[in-house]
């Protein structure tokens, strides 16, 4: 009985609801998509695709924000898209839900509506290995964004980035374990999982892995340059003096800081 008590936590969890409540903030992320087109834009967007999607968390944020969005998620998991469908877009009202579609299939050449905005978040875009993969990759959404379009990335670097390290994070009732295994620095690629604890001792191990590239700024800069955009700015989080932690405000930048970890974002204009 003892084993039974033991395991029923970690038994019982969704690996996408614990990964929705511990990776994504889709909140604020769109705030920055809107804050920042906004600001770089004189018309509003209506039309936006979230690339490699998963649960198309993000994509059903922006439907939610305005009567006049709409969204295309596309992703190459069926089963994660139906956890979608079922978790997120189920679960909205019936007109947000004919704003949304989510496509199972291959972001290199999926065929859709140009649209406004094209993100591509968490990193996923990461999971080109080589240098001609990624280049196809930014072409083709450049070639899927209307006239005055914008890619949004996210991007993660800084001098913990290649190690060989395990980090946990508090979250509300289970514990968030980032482990990367394995770091190549010869072709840059590593092997990273997430993993999460419960308060009853279980674990839920490898929810999720992956094996992608550590790209760096200047390589990613480089190649939405080569690929045809016309403006490639990095956004850099600020500081709060008070507790020389990230403030959450993303500006345009050309000189970040030297910490062992950071994330920001690529917002490249077509």
């Amino acid at each position: 009985m003892a084993v039974l008590k033991r395991n029923r936590l970690s038994r019982q969890a969704d690996r996408h609801h614990l990964y929705q409540e511990s990776v994504q903030d889709t909140e604020s992320e769109i705030d920055f998509v809107v804050e920042t087109w906004a600001a770089l834009r004189k018309r509003p967007a209506e039309l936006l695709r979230e690339d490699f999607c998963g649960t198309a968390n993000t994509a059903c944020e922006w439907i939610r924000r305005d009567p006049q969005h709409y969204a295309i998620g596309v992703d190459l998991d069926g089963e994660v898209l139906n956890w979608g469908r079922i978790n997120n877009v189920q679960r909205m009202s019936g007109e947000q839900q004919a704003r949304i579609r989510l496509l199972q299939d291959n972001v290199l050449d999926v065929a859709t509506e140009l649209a406004d905005i094209v993100l591509a978040m968490n990193f996923s875009y990461y999971l080109f290995l080589t240098r001609e993969d990624l280049l196809e990759y930014f072409r083709s959404v450049r070639d899927g964004l209307v006239e005055d379009g914008i890619l949004f990335l996210d991007a993660y670097g800084g001098y913990d980035a290649p190690k060989e390290i395990v980090e946990e994070r508090e979250c509300d009732d289970f514990t968030y374990v980032w482990e990367q295994a394995s770091f190549n620095p010869i072709d840059a690629t590593m092997n990273c999982h997430i993993h999460f604890k419960f308060p009853d001792g279980s674990e839920m191990d490898k929810a999720f892995s992956y094996y992608w590239r550590l790209w760096s700024l200047p390589e990613i800069r480089e190649l939405l340059e080569e690929a045809g955009f016309s403006d490639v700015t990095v956004y850099w989080e600020g500081t709060d003096k008070k507790n020389n932690e990230g403030n959450g405000i993303y500006e345009p930048a050309t000189v970040g800081d030297a910490d062992p970890g950071w994330v920001c974002y690529v917002v490249a204009q077509r």
